[in-house]
């Protein structure tokens, strides 16, 4: 496949608005609880991706059965780990968080040795998850130590990854769909279900939501948790997955670096120790026995 100019500007552009996620849901935070975060970005992630999918004269599954898929996803690929995030942030910083979503690539290969017979461990597969490990422990220790980072937040944000990385596995279990119309029907159901499961949270007063707060919200909704869903999918049509995959390096030096420029955020010689670390194990797991 062709990994033209435009692919890497996609490439680049998609790095930026999930690296960005970080940022937005620490802003929205300032007024809004974890749960109306998720609501709402779902809810406006749901709305983007259905007015995408008219727009390509998609039309949405008419069976139960793939339906019946998609609350397995809505519920692990996108409830869980988008409540986990948000609750987490309460007590980390952003960066924190975006460096600690780049573990998730590295718990996929334990999981795929387990679940899927034709992806086994190698060498430098258990080699790269032992250096990404390594560096979660850089992170961990000093935070109980000087306590910038709450222990229970950091815990929040790897059982997000690990639930992304279980998502991974399942999608690749599952059949598969188109990929616009599947992302737009695991929001519409996980929009559902988080309405049933939090019916309060969208009673809400519009005229005191601090501007920062509001526009961070509408931005998590609209780019990364929507839009970003169809640029995605482009890259995977025009380049393949594997040229994708060089998302995982990135993603979290972008996020860790935002929050320290745009939110001034402490960057300390362990964090950056941790995501490099971190980011060689998942270049050194990708080599081939």
């Amino acid at each position: 496949m062709q990994t033209n100019k435009r692919n890497y500007q996609l490439l680049g552009l998609l790095i930026i608005v999930w690296g960005s996620s970080f940022l937005l849901i620490d802003r929205s935070l300032l007024f809004f609880s974890p749960e109306q975060i998720v609501g709402y970005r779902l809810i406006i992630g749901a709305v983007v991706m259905l007015c995408v999918s008219f727009l390509y004269g998609k039309q949405l599954p008419r069976s139960i059965t793939p339906w019946l898929h998609f609350v397995v996803y809505a519920v692990i690929g996108n409830i869980l780990p988008y409540l986990l995030i948000a609750t987490g942030q309460l007590t980390i910083t952003s960066g924190m968080a975006g460096l600690l979503m780049a573990f998730m690539p590295l718990v996929t290969l334990i999981l795929a040795h387990i679940f899927l017979p034709n992806d086994r461990l190698n060498r430098f597969k258990v080699l790269g998850f032992i250096l990404g490990f390594s560096g979660v422990m850089f992170i961990l220790w000093p935070s109980v130590n000087d306590g910038s980072n709450t222990i229970f937040g950091i815990f929040l944000v790897l059982g997000a990854a690990c639930a992304y990385s279980i998502n991974t596995i399942i999608a690749s279990r599952l059949p598969s769909y188109d990929p616009l119309v599947s992302s737009t029907c695991v929001l519409i159901v996980a929009s559902l279900m988080s309405f049933l499961i939090w019916p309060n949270i969208f009673y809400i007063d519009f005229n005191n939501i601090p501007f920062i707060s509001g526009f961070s919200l509408l931005l998590l909704g609209a780019l990364p948790t929507g839009y970003a869903a169809l640029i995605y999918f482009t890259i995977i049509n025009n380049a393949g997955a594997t040229f994708l995959s060089n998302i995982n390096y990135l993603i979290p030096v972008v996020a860790f670096f935002l929050g320290a420029v745009v939110l001034g955020e402490p960057i300390l010689w362990y964090n950056i120790l941790a995501l490099l670390l971190i980011i060689s194990g998942i270049f050194i797991s990708r080599f081939k026995s």
